[in-house]
């Protein structure tokens, strides 16, 4: 038999894949599958044990994480808009955006890449 069924299966294993897989898809998605991701994972999480409900925890600090980090952005974007001396500073608060993004699709991929190996989130 393969190694994969060998070993014990954990319950929410597979939930937790499908959300760190609908995290990686949330910059095509325009976010909008996170929060299938994040729906998933609440619902998931009750049933998970062991190392997928590690993961599932992990997958919704990150969710959380990334959202008030996401908010405080805007808000300092839209303070720095609408005061005309700070237009540019927007513009350098609009790329700290989008490296919160790329850091939340790496953060997506290593969550996936360790529940793949076995490994705790």
């Amino acid at each position: 038999m393969t190694e994969t069924l060998d070993r014990p299966r954990e319950e929410g294993r597979m939930a937790a894949f499908a959300v760190w897989v609908l995290y990686l898809l949330s910059l095509p998605s325009a976010n909008l599958l996170v929060i299938v991701g994040l729906v998933v994972a609440y619902a998931a999480r009750g049933g998970s044990t062991g190392l997928a409900r590690q993961h599932m925890d992990a997958q919704i600090a990150l969710f959380w994480s990334v959202f008030w980090w996401t908010i405080a952005l805007w808000v300092l974007i839209f303070i720095c808009a609408i005061t005309i001396i700070l237009i540019p500073l927007a513009f350098v608060f609009g790329l700290a955006l989008l490296l919160l993004t790329i850091w939340f699709t790496v953060k997506s991929v290593l969550g996936l890449l360790r529940l793949l190996s076995d490994r705790p989130a």
